[in-house]
């Protein structure tokens, strides 16, 4: 395995010199504006978990100054498994926050929170069931008699499979599992469920797995998608533009320049891995970029596809209290508002 700090052409100076400061380690580093850009407004972000290759066009955007350019001074405050991601946008400590999914908004807007999506990182969400050849998963029809590994506050999705697909939900077997891919690999389970960007932790399986993306079993969803209070888009709406506006640019550079943007991302973050994130980067494009985006730009979503995706999941019960209307999910005027900025890319060799 290549040793990143041999390799890194990006240093904590080069950081300093970009106007980034490093000030804090754990359990990621914040990135923040240097002071001569603290007359401008802060710009904390509320991430739903650790920062990863998912947000490495959020970290390009600060390292190659889009924030500073843009008059910001952004703070990056990941997540984690006891974090809530919520709280601090709605207090106001947070003025946009970012959930791994979009059935997260979806639930916290039918709870009565005034949140709302302004863009969507990942155009295709990347959970998928993963199989092994022995045992194959590869479409609907092999999902009978097996046994699907799913962690509990993710069942709704093998739930919301079955009622898109008119199975019952007796036909295959659904077992408790965490995160680790063990009980795939001693035969416990036939298919377990987990993020594709997860490539290191994936590897156990073998190089010969069989990774289903939910979205190929009739499941669609977007993936870290930004969102903010309905009052922050009503008040705030030009400072979350120049933050979407500037991230936008960051992941348009991560487009051109693949290889630069994984090392950036491993010195901002060094507890992640240079060569397995050398080998997720183009799934990560694959995910970020598609033919829609090549229409109407990065962190585009389609309104219909969220009216889809709460349809169903209202079919299964997911809204004991009724599920919100559809224009209440999403705003599109941050969208509008940038689309000079953010750049109309196709998925790369597309």
């Amino acid at each position: 395995m290549t040793n990143p700090t041999n390799t890194n052409a990006i240093t904590r100076r080069g950081f300093l010199k970009a106007g980034v400061t490093v000030a804090a380690f754990a359990p990621g580093i914040q990135l923040l504006m240097s002071s001569d850009a603290r007359a401008a407004g802060k710009v904390v972000i509320q991430y739903d978990w650790l920062m990863s290759n998912g947000q490495i066009g959020d970290v390009a955007a600060a390292v190659n100054g889009y924030f500073k350019e843009a008059g910001l001074e952004v703070e990056f405050s990941p997540g984690g498994p006891n974090s809530a991601t919520v709280p601090p946008v709605i207090s106001g400590s947070a003025q946009l926050g970012q959930f791994s999914e979009t059935p997260q908004l979806f639930n916290a807007r039918a709870s009565g929170i005034p949140v709302r999506i302004l863009a969507c990182g990942f155009r295709t969400g990347p959970y998928a069931l993963t199989s092994k050849p022995s045992k194959p998963l590869r479409t609907i029809a092999d999902l009978k008699g097996m046994k699907i590994g799913i962690q509990p506050t993710a069942r709704f999705v093998v739930e919301a499979i079955a009622t898109k697909n008119n199975i019952s939900m007796s036909d295959f077997e659904v077992v408790n599992v965490g995160f680790d891919k063990g009980p795939l690999i001693s035969g416990e389970v036939d298919a377990i469920g987990g993020w594709i960007t997860n490539t290191q932790a994936l590897s156990v399986v073998g190089d010969d797995r069989i990774d289903l993306l939910v979205s190929d079993l009739g499941l669609p969803s977007y993936a870290d998608v930004y969102f903010a209070t309905d009052t922050a888009v009503e008040e705030n709406a030009e400072t979350l533009a120049k933050f979407i506006g500037a991230v936008a640019k960051g992941w348009g550079w991560v487009h051109a320049n693949p290889a630069k943007a994984v090392e950036t991302l491993v010195t901002a973050y060094p507890q992640l891995d240079l060569g397995w994130e050398q080998k997720t980067i183009d799934l990560i494009l694959k995910l970020s970029f598609d033919a829609s985006t090549a229409k109407d730009g990065w962190g585009t979503f389609d309104p219909a596809s969220l009216e889809e995706q709460i349809s169903l999941y209202d079919k299964i019960g997911q809204y004991p209290n009724g599920r919100p209307k559809v224009e209440d999910l999403y705003t599109t005027r941050i969208l509008e508002m940038t689309a000079a900025e953010r750049p109309k890319l196709d998925a790369p060799g597309s």
